[in-house]
């Protein structure tokens, strides 16, 4: 009998005693390939020196201290070099300990910022369906996971949702990227002229889509669009890159790869590889300022913000990614990733589509592949496959209801940073034995 209240309580989990690299093992000795990375987390892998030093060093100084008496050079150098990454103006960093509590901080600052301006009526936030943004109630609330959302509908707060960017089923016949982009866009800007440009706070959208779709990248000029969109309202466009970046799509900042700046980002997963609990918001200048200028406060705040040990292991892990170049192997095995899915997947009816961003890939299965049709739902294949990944000693992280929370399976895979290509064959070659054992061709 476990006292320890899980997620899925009727499942009985493995106990994971040691990790190594890019493997786990349990508490018989089994190793599992992490090829997800946890959920898009680990992305230096497991066990890393570095990182486990910068813990320690910074537990023998000073574990822990409240964000309102005191700040630590560990929280005040992260933030630095995050900033000094960042695209844009976002010059302004708010520690806290996950994703959700990043949305939240984003969703009350977007809030905040207009109350202090005097736009009291800007309180409507639209973002996109099969998005996910976090499992508070307010990211909850703005995001587009309905199987999620379903059972605490009464609790949460208006929000109006758009189509996703996603081209492998949404894009028409003989429709360019850049007409799907602006077809897209429109769809954005009649959404706001309907609530009211003067009531619209923001947009809020993950750059690459995560959990919910699969790795959805966008089309080239989808996010140039959108932007122009919330510019022309007065809408701060706000993007979620708690699964997406920090590295996981070969650049430090997703939307870097797009030439967008956002007026606030989410981040968190890779930030800390999962070595300490950590997530943080960014702010732009002009958001920042408005704030100091005005009543000189941000209403909002957790108990953990700018925890020095979390911060303390996040600055070592980014240090770790800069000083080994691993965002340059992110690209180069990525691409192989991608690659090889698609060779072994070639002839198999029941792969629709392999799609995603660096080691940010999501593979989607089909009834058929010519139609794309949906498998039945209540075959749950998407957690067959996990399952039989499991007895292959591989880990993916699956998802059903990706076309429209209901309807649709897909796996994602977001393997450590510091993959080789060796690596990459053998979650290929272990992915392909769990794909034709659950769904022979």
């Amino acid at each position: 009998m476990t006292h320890v209240f899980h997620r899925n309580p009727q499942h009985t989990l493995k106990r994971a005693v040691r990790g190594q690299g890019i493997s786990l093992f349990d508490q018989d000795g089994r190793a599992y390939l992490d090829a997800s990375g946890g959920a898009a987390v680990s992305c230096l892998g497991h066990g890393h020196p570095d990182v486990i030093a910068a813990i320690k060093a910074q537990l023998d100084e000073v574990a822990y201290a409240h964000s309102s008496f005191f700040t630590t050079q560990a929280c005040e150098d992260l933030a630095d070099f995050l900033a000094g990454e960042a695209p844009g103006d976002l010059d302004h960093v708010y520690f806290v300990s996950g994703g959700s509590e990043a949305v939240e901080a984003a969703l009350k600052l977007a809030r905040q910022y207009f109350v202090e301006r005097g736009e009291t009526e800007r309180s409507q936030f639209i973002a996109r369906r099969q998005s996910y943004h976090g499992n508070t109630l307010g990211a909850l609330a703005i995001g587009g996971n309905a199987w999620r959302r379903q059972p605490f509908l009464p609790l949460l707060a208006p929000a109006h949702h758009v189509s996703p960017c996603y081209a492998y089923r949404d894009q028409l016949p003989g429709e360019t990227e850049e007409q799907y982009a602006a077809r897209l866009a429109d769809e954005l800007e009649r959404k706001i002229l309907e609530i009211g440009a003067e009531r619209v706070a923001a947009f809020v959208a993950e750059t690459v889509v995560g959990a919910t779709a699969g790795a959805l990248p966008p089309v080239r000029t989808y996010l140039r669009r959108i932007r122009e969109v919330c510019d022309r309202h007065g809408v701060l466009l706000i993007l979620d890159e708690v699964m997406s970046g920090m590295g996981r799509t070969g650049h430090l900042y997703a939307c870097a790869e797009d030439g967008v700046a956002p007026d606030i980002l989410a981040i968190a997963k890779g930030l800390g590889a999962g070595y300490q609990p950590i997530g943080a918001m960014l702010a732009s200048r002009r958001v920042y300022d408005t704030i100091v200028n005005g009543s000189g406060f941000f209403q909002h705040g957790h108990t953990y913000m700018g925890h020095a040990t979390a911060c303390a292991a996040a600055l070592a892990v980014q240090r770790v990614i800069r000083r080994d170049a691993l965002l340059d192997n992110v690209l180069a095995r990525g691409e192989q990733l991608r690659t090889r899915l698609r060779a072994v997947f070639a002839d198999h009816p029941n792969v629709g589509d392999v799609r995603g961003r660096g080691l940010f890939v999501g593979v989607e299965f089909v009834r058929d592949r010519a139609d794309k049709s949906v498998l039945d739902p209540a075959l749950k294949t998407h957690a067959r496959l996990k399952r039989q990944a499991m007895e292959n000693g591989l880990m993916v992280y699956p998802m059903g209801g990706t076309v429209d929370g209901v309807h649709g399976d897909h796996v994602l895979l977001a393997p450590p940073f510091i993959c080789t290509a060796a690596d990459i064959d053998e979650i290929v070659a272990r992915l392909d034995r769990t794909v034709r054992q659950v769904l022979p061709a």
